[in-house]
């Protein structure tokens, strides 16, 4: 073979740089410079086209990957998009209500939850219904177990929405029309009721310290109601529904009544249109009770097209 041939010199400089046996070769070898560009140009420093992979560097695919600039600029676009939309996410959220007021009401824990749970389902047994305070402030969820959160409405409406799609799909109706349906349904019916009661409390001027998201966590509280009334119709049919929703309506009821009664019966509030003082609190508790006993409408007309 005719070694002097102009396209075998770029061998020569690759058959030098194969590591050599010996161990004192070797130790020079890892800790010299990288190989320098050849007379000919074949080939750039630091890209050893007959070496093996390396292991410790993800291979040569991997560092491919790494170095192709249309990589690179593909990452580089896609995280400016997800950081483009979080700040418009936060900046829409900012504009209607504070991002620090709505943290608040997701202030909760595991022992927070328990308790909250056993209050709504056995209202009967709790004695300090009176929601604290710190310097004017109401104590988070987690430190008060009287606080309203959105929590447990949130995870229960979730909860609602599965278990409408399981006795949907037991009794061979499910579709995803019908799903979201019950979902949307669900959803319209507290945001009706959160209006009306804004709506309500404006007109009397009653005057209170309840806020917008006070009133959706009070309203969404019937979910834990109508997840209890399904559970007891699907386990006992239709007989242990009515016992379900007996039972859910009463506590939901009671529940409501010793919770607003802290909120809207004790609240001070100014005789701006002229009307006897003596009627103040008997708005205020119209009020009270029509809210409470619009609750075990609202599960029945919500669950019982779903026990059959």
């Amino acid at each position: 073979m005719d070694l002097s041939h102009p396209g075998y010199r770029a061998t020569k400089p690759r058959a030098r740089a194969a590591p050599p046996a010996t161990d004192s070769v070797l130790f020079e070898d890892t800790s010299s410079a990288p190989p320098a560009m050849n007379s000919q140009g074949y080939y750039t420093p630091g890209y050893n086209m007959g070496a093996p992979s390396n292991d410790l560097q993800g291979g040569p695919g991997m560092s491919n990957l790494f170095a192709d600039p249309m990589a690179n600029a593909a990452m580089m676009y896609g995280s400016s998009i997800a950081n483009q939309g979080k700040d418009m996410v936060n900046k829409e959220i900012s504009r209607y209500m504070s991002v620090n007021k709505l943290k608040y009401f997701f202030a909760v824990d595991t022992k927070y939850v328990l308790k909250k749970l056993m209050i709504l389902m056995f209202p009967y047994t709790h004695q300090d219904w009176e929601v604290r305070y710190h310097r004017d402030t109401p104590l988070p969820p987690r430190q008060d177990v009287n606080a309203p959160d959105l929590y447990i409405p949130t995870m229960a409406f979730i909860t609602y929405i599965l278990l409408a799609g399981m006795a949907l799909g037991i009794q061979k109706r499910f579709s995803p029309e019908v799903l979201g349906l019950c979902a949307s349904t669900a959803l319209v019916w507290v945001i009706i009721e959160v209006l009306v009661m804004l709506l309500s409390l404006y007109l009397l001027t009653v005057h209170s310290d309840l806020t917008t998201l006070d009133l959706v966590a009070y309203s969404g509280y019937k979910y834990v109601g109508m997840i209890f009334t399904l559970m007891c119709g699907l386990l006992f049919g239709s007989d242990g529904y009515y016992v379900g929703l007996a039972w859910a309506s009463c506590a939901l009821m009671f529940f409501i009544v010793r919770s607003l009664k802290m909120k809207i019966l004790t609240s001070l509030s100014s005789d701006s249109m002229g009307t006897g003082s003596s009627a103040k609190p008997q708005l205020r508790l119209y009020i009270t009770l029509a809210t409470a006993l619009f609750q075990p409408i609202i599960i029945y007309w919500l669950t019982a097209h779903l026990i059959r």
